[in-house]
Parts: C-alpha cells; sequence; structure tokens
C-alpha cells in the first residue's frame, strides 16, 4: 500500500466564510496542501482578496466569490461559478457563521432567525448544492464546522446553541446517507481566538467561563484548520459521520 498524506494536490476546495478567522486559516491550510481554493465571503471582499492573494503566493489556484449562503440562489450560482473556473468540488467546507450573545428572554424571533439561517440553513443549503456533483463523480469531503457549544449549551446563546447542535444532527444524517463514497464530519472547536470572540463582542464574564477550561487558553485560527486538513486528507478515510473537538478539553465525551 502507498503512504497516505496530507496532500491535497490536485483538488478543489470550496470554504465558506473564508475571509478571516477559522475559514482563512482553513482555506490557507488548504492552499499549502496544494488544494485549489474557492473563498467565499459576504460582503468582505478585501478581505477575502487577500487570502485568495495569500494563497496564490503559496502556489495555489484561488478564486474569491461572494456569495449570501442563507439563499438558495446565491449558492447554486456560487456552485456553478466554482466548477467553472476552478474544476468540480472535492472538498466543502461549512464555515460561514454568526455568533450572538443575549439572555433567551430577550431574545426576538428576528434574532433567532437570524441565527439559524446563517449558521445551521446555509450548511444545508450548500450541501444540497455541492452533494450532486460530489455522487456524480463518486467521492467528496464535507467538512461542516459546529462548536462545542453545540454539545455543552451555554446560558445566553440559546440560538446559537441550538444551530450548532443541529450542525451536528444533519452531519450525522448525511454521513449515513452518502457513506462510503462521500465522506461527511464535523469540527466542534472550542474557544478560538477571531474577531467574533473578542472583548468587542462578548461579556467579560462569557470570555472567564470559556477560558475555564484545562488549557486555559483560546485556540488559533491555525490549530482548527490542522484538524480540517486532516478530515479533508486520506488520512481520515474511515471518518465518518464523526465530530472532532479540538477543544482544549471543554468537552470530554
Amino acid at each position: 500500500m502507498e503512504p497516505i498524506t496530507l496532500s491535497l494536490q490536485g483538488r478543489t476546495a470550496l470554504v465558506t466564510g473564508a475571509a478571516s478567522g477559522i475559514g482563512r486559516a482553513i482555506a490557507l491550510g488548504f492552499a499549502k496542501a496544494g488544494a485549489a481554493v474557492a473563498i467565499n465571503h459576504w460582503g468582505r471582499d478585501a478581505e477575502a482578496t487577500a487570502v485568495r492573494d495569500e494563497a496564490g503566493a503559496l502556489g495555489a489556484s484561488a478564486m474569491v466569490i461572494e456569495a449570501d449562503v442563507t439563499r438558495p440562489y446565491p449558492v447554486d450560482s456560487m456552485i456553478r461559478s466554482v466548477v467553472s473556473s476552478l474544476g468540480p468540488i472535492d472538498i466543502l467546507v461549512n464555515c460561514a457563521g454568526i455568533i450572538q450573545q443575549k439572555p433567551f428572554l430577550d431574545t426576538t424571533l428576528a434574532d433567532w432567525d437570524r441565527m439559524i439561517a446563517t449558521d445551521l440553513s446555509s450548511v444545508f443549503l450548500v450541501c444540497r448544492a455541492v452533494l450532486p456533483g460530489m455522487v456524480a463523480q463518486g467521492s467528496g469531503v464535507v467538512i461542516n464546522i459546529a462548536s462545542d457549544l453545540g454539545l455543552l449549551g451555554r446560558d445566553s446563546f440559546a440560538p446559537y446553541c441550538a444551530a450548532k447542535a443541529g450542525v451536528i444532527g444533519l452531519t450525522r444524517s448525511l454521513a449515513r446517507e452518502f457513506a462510503p463514497h462521500i465522506r461527511v464530519n464535523a469540527i466542534a472547536p472550542g474557544p478560538v481566538e477571531t474577531a467574533m470572540l473578542s472583548s468587542a463582542h462578548m461579556s467579560p464574564e462569557w470570555l472567564a467561563k470559556e477560558l475555564d477550561i484545562p488549557q486555559h487558553r483560546f485556540a488559533q485560527p491555525e490549530e482548527i484548520a490542522d484538524t480540517a486538513l486532516f478530515l479533508a486528507s486520506d488520512l481520515s478515510r474511515f471518518y465518518c459521520g464523526q465530530v472532532l473537538g479540538p477543544n482544549g478539553g471543554s468537552v470530554m465525551p
């Protein structure tokens, strides 16, 4: 048997929410491993273009594709553009997401709908658009970014926790339906040092709770990207419907 490596040479990856944070780190990690990368964003063209340029400097083919992944038509159009420019999609990473800290009794239906649309419905829509191509080619990898809070729950984050728990359930369902030729898995990170989880958006009390884990620190986005690279590569060929937890010990199943 030939040795299995982390190389993604010759493969095309689409990463949603790739203009910054975890998505950016995953896109660049894939580019470094040899994949052609489509960098999805919504309203963040300058940042996404910078990611594309970094990927190009690593020797990868890369493109920027703006699309609102909460709506069917933009998603379908995005997939057609990526396939036309880079070829069939071999790897999909659903990373687009938002977070909001708000007591449950102050949470409006608009808050709920926005969170579910961005963090859960987008995963459904992009998977629905990408999976037919993977089925046709007889192979593919889907990686959905969930959260440790989808397993733990957290006060003042009910819509976010519900959405991320939904991502985990959707991942397991798709894994059963599309195995063995398409691998579907999830990553449920613990706290990660990104703008989304900065003190500008989160209370000091919440940040203290997030740091109350065995490793007593936030992860760097690149540490989550390492897990995505593993799941995208042939090293994870027997992983199916799994939820990998680079979380510093916040969840120990």
